[in-house]
């Protein structure tokens, strides 16, 4: 396929690799928790206080023991998602602590905005799979909250969701949780399915914190997809050259990945970044930026040099309001990360500010815009049988005939092409009569309608009691 965008080289993606690799050797990477010292200790890395050390061959047992494809299991079957391949799943905006309102303003978000994109998530037919910290809710206590945020997930939405994984603990509660929903209470029979995936972030340059390592360590042990991930910020936490950005970028992502199959070999991982260029004006990330799309397709091409399932950010931007400039810095990074094949699409819909941020009505245009790449990206079928019902109809139409009156164009009118919600195709006349609303308005009015038709899927209600007891036995209530 022809793209003007830049393909690494064989020899390209090699170099990079080399120099990832000489860093692993001679720089190493920090693993602040015992358990993971341990464990690396148990078999054969050097280690030099917190750091340990990597030799190529760890490198290559680790990642060949990675699948390189692997399913997400759902509460509905039916929403059960593939990762890796040609495969894409569209999630929400993770992160953030407030919500973008219309005007311009910010508030703090609540568990009642948690659970609204909870139930966005579960009536769309775009985003395919449910997220985590959607908002990060300011009502409930911090510590706890991952609990209110999991059971929300599995009580509102019944698509495959993103995990907690604050620390150790934590992870062990969505373990814990993840075994009442799914099996019977039996934490022995997680290992035979993902059901859900956690962002595992490196804290760069070059080390995992004592949270992450021992989150990790959890879920790996029993089976559960992990993102390894980090946001390198050229130029401040790493290297100014989008190069090396890549070296430290892919170091630090081997280094967690290896950690996840010495625990369990055969844990789905996911090979990801965010990662992006300094706003040196403000010594702050610059989000939504062209390095920052570059970054995003050498990202993927470096994960299948690994053969592995990628992840990237996908609407960011910013912008604090859904103006042309959240538009156009969203459309760039997401359809970047589509058409250079990342299959785990983090930040596709809401993302504001930064990641400061999350808009409802982003949301909504976010996930319009989701649908018009899966139909530019799907492929034309071109062959005998519809290339002969075209030129039949080609036929019958004659020269300065019309189309518009044949069979065929009745029957493909409401599918062949992509029909657009939000996106306006009227006259002037006929937007001026609804009300001359720009898509940031279409959208807000579209929200409303959307969440006064939400229904809860329906879930067992055994299962249901005993995770809501299970939460708030943790809560201490």
């Amino acid at each position: 396929m022809y793209d003007r965008m830049q393909t690494l080289t064989d020899e390209m993606l090699q170099k990079i690799h080399s120099a990832s690799m000489t860093v692993l050797k001679q720089t190493g990477v920090a693993f602040n928790d015992a358990k993971a010292l341990a464990l690396f200790k148990e078999n054969g890395f050097k280690i030099v206080d917190e750091t340990v050390f990597f030799e190529e061959s760890d490198i290559k047992k680790a990642v060949e023991s990675a699948p390189s494809t692997f399913k997400v299991h759902a509460r509905n079957p039916e929403h059960t998602v593939s990762i890796g391949g040609d495969d894409v799943v569209f999630l929400p905006a993770y992160g953030a602590p407030f919500i973008a309102t219309e005007e311009g303003r910010q508030r703090t978000g609540t568990m009642e905005d948690y659970n609204n994109f909870c139930k966005l998530v579960q009536t769309s037919n775009v985003v395919d799979m449910n997220g985590y910290l959607m908002i990060d809710p300011a009502d409930v206590p911090a510590k706890t909250q991952g609990l209110d945020m999991v059971l929300s997930n599995i009580l509102y939405c019944d698509k495959a969701f993103m995990g907690c994984q604050t620390n150790r603990e934590i992870a062990g509660d969505l373990v814990e949780m993840l075994a009442i929903a799914f099996c019977d209470g039996d934490k022995s029979k997680l290992k035979d399915k993902a059901w859900s995936v956690s962002l595992i972030n490196a804290l760069t340059p070059l080390q995992f914190s004592d949270e992450m390592t021992g989150a990790l360590m959890e879920l790996a042990a029993h089976g559960q997809a992990v993102i390894i991930a980090n946001m390198v910020i050229g130029g401040t936490s790493g290297p100014v050259t989008l190069p090396g950005m890549l070296t430290l970028i892919n170091a630090e992502v081997l280094a967690g990945i290896v950690l996840a199959q010495l625990v369990n070999p055969g844990t789905p991982v996911i090979y990801g970044s965010t990662s992006t260029a300094t706003n040196f004006k403000t010594g702050a990330a610059a989000v939504g930026v062209p390095e920052q799309a570059a970054l995003v397709s050498a990202t993927a091409q470096m994960a299948r040099f690994y053969t592995l399932p990628s992840r990237s950010g996908g609407g960011l931007c910013d912008a604090h309001v859904a103006d042309a400039q959240a538009g156009y810095e969203a459309s760039m990074q997401l359809q970047t990360a589509v058409r250079n094949g990342v299959n785990f699409i983090l930040h596709a819909c809401g993302q504001m500010g930064g990641h400061i941020s999350q808009s409802y009505e982003k949301f909504l245009m976010d996930e319009e815009y989701c649908g018009m790449l899966r139909k530019l990206m799907k492929p034309m079928e071109v062959n005998d049988e519809e290339l002969g019902l075209e030129i039949k109809s080609i036929n019958e139409a004659g020269i300065g005939g019309q189309y518009l009156t044949q069979p065929r164009t009745f029957k493909l009118c409401r599918s062949e092409y992509f029909q657009p919600l939000l996106f306006s195709h009227e006259s002037h006349d006929a937007w001026k009569r609804n009300g001359s609303m720009s898509m940031e308005k279409r959208a807000g009015k579209a929200l409303t309608a959307r969440l006064e038709s939400y229904q809860k899927p329906h879930i067992d209600l055994g299962i249901e009691k005993a995770l809501v007891a299970y939460v708030d036995n943790r809560k201490g209530k």
